[in-house]
């Protein structure tokens, strides 16, 4: 029954009830953290093999133990252009980090520029932020004082007519974004979204998409999101400087030793390039040579992917099948189900995420921070919760779901009975 409707006596009711099984749970000790979205042991488990291979020199005869190489092997490249779809002379293979990646580009744009002028130079700077999103995205622009405006998240994506009149503004410079399975939400980019980003006219010219395709490859059901080229997309309006392009290999091998990439256009190639010249020799060649004798190519990496799906889904399932079973109907939250990527999000009743949260925590479950899924840390309702199924074992997250769903109705009966 819907809590809202509930007369005061049965609702006062069902809250004793909900609070009684929630002291039972803080009688268990539990301590569970499902605070990030990190690969399982399991699943670094599947990419031993790659530690085998002894190869030290690439097919051009290079020995990669040496200096050289600034952009990455050629055959690293080929792989990375194969899973994002542009052509190798448009990426440079970088260290392990994606986010390393996308903290050093604003750092560049802000001390050198996109274009020709510093963004530093140039007053107070803005970027657009689909919200809900991903709290390292904001946490590197409010690093570098860049003020974030909250974009709304649709279901085809980002809200285009606001994205649209935001542009209009020369002070507004770039936006963040996860197009594919994005963080928390799920969502994945419609045709049209992909098109009108493609054809924005920004009033600065110096303006830049980081489009975050983190999840490129992350399917978790037969049923996959397709997503439209950007690249493909902005050559039609001429727009291709307009776009920054990362990925990693951070959720298919090794979260900690994985590789990173950047494709961007001709222009900003060689920018980067030149900029990287000044930073360093060369990245870990090495393990370029590792990523490629172990994913090979497409296939490769569509296979290893499979068998991640097949840990980890059962995971989201035990999560939904918790949410259908304990809260639908009742009022107190809605829930994405993705067909991709590593989060669920959830939205409880309007001012209960920070309660829920902390109701979780009190009961040794710890889950990201509310607020977490917008820039300052601020959800203007108080309602979105990201959920990181992946880390725990099956058995942990059945608990920890079953706590959570206790939560999530003992602060909407809190709220409605203005305890």
């Amino acid at each position: 029954m819907n809590f809202g409707s509930m007369p005061v006596a049965e609702l006062e009711g069902k809250y004793s009830e909900l609070m009684s099984a929630y002291k039972n749970f803080q009688q268990k000790n539990l301590k569970l953290d499902m605070s990030r979205g990190k690969p399982c042991t399991q699943q670094l488990e599947l990419s031993m093999d790659m530690l085998n291979n002894t190869e030290i020199k690439a097919e051009s005869g290079l020995d990669c133990r040496n200096y050289g190489i600034l952009d990455g092997i050629p055959e690293c490249k080929t792989l990375f252009a194969q899973m994002l779809e542009v052509d190798e002379k448009n990426l440079i293979v970088m260290g392990n980090s994606s986010l390393n990646v996308m903290f050093d580009y604003i750092a560049q744009c802000m001390i050198h520029g996109a274009g020709a002028t510093p963004w530093a130079s140039q007053g107070k700077i803005k970027f657009a932020c689909p919200v809900p999103g991903y709290d390292r995205h904001f946490g590197i622009l409010e690093y570098f004082g860049i003020e974030m405006i909250n974009v709304p998240m649709l279901k085809s994506g980002p809200d285009m007519d606001v994205l649209e009149e935001l542009v209009k503004d020369s002070s507004v410079k770039g936006m963040f974004c996860v197009p594919k399975y994005s963080n928390p939400d799920g969502t994945t980019y419609s045709d049209e979204t992909v098109r009108r980003i493609a054809a924005l006219k920004p009033a600065a010219e110096d303006f830049r998409i980081i489009w975050d395709n983190a999840y490129v490859v992350h399917d978790l059901k037969e049923k996959t999101d397709p997503l439209l080229n950007i690249f493909d997309e902005c050559k039609k309006y001429s727009s291709e400087d307009m776009v920054i392009e990362v990925a990693s290999t951070s959720k298919i091998t090794f979260a900690g030793a994985g590789i990173a990439v950047v494709a961007a256009s001709d222009n900003n190639i060689a920018m980067i390039k030149k900029r990287m010249g000044m930073q360093t020799i060369g990245f870990d060649k090495i393990n370029q040579l590792r990523h490629v004798a172990f994913l090979k190519d497409m296939n490769g990496i569509r296979a290893h992917m499979r068998r991640h799906a097949e840990i980890i889904a059962p995971k989201f399932n035990v999560v939904l099948e918790a949410f259908n079973s304990e809260l639908s109907g009742k009022g107190v939250a809605s829930w994405n189900n993705p067909n991709g990527g590593y989060f669920i999000s959830l939205n409880v009743m309007e001012g209960c995420a920070k309660r829920t949260v902390e109701l979780c925590k009190q009961a040794g479950v710890v889950l990201t921070p509310a607020g977490a899924t917008f820039p300052y840390g601020k959800d203007p309702k108080d309602s979105n919760i990201r959920i990181a199924p992946t880390f725990p074992s099956v058995e942990e997250l059945k608990l920890a779901v079953e706590l959570l769903c206790i939560c999530v109705q003992l602060a909407a009966a809190e709220k409605l009975l203005n305890k």
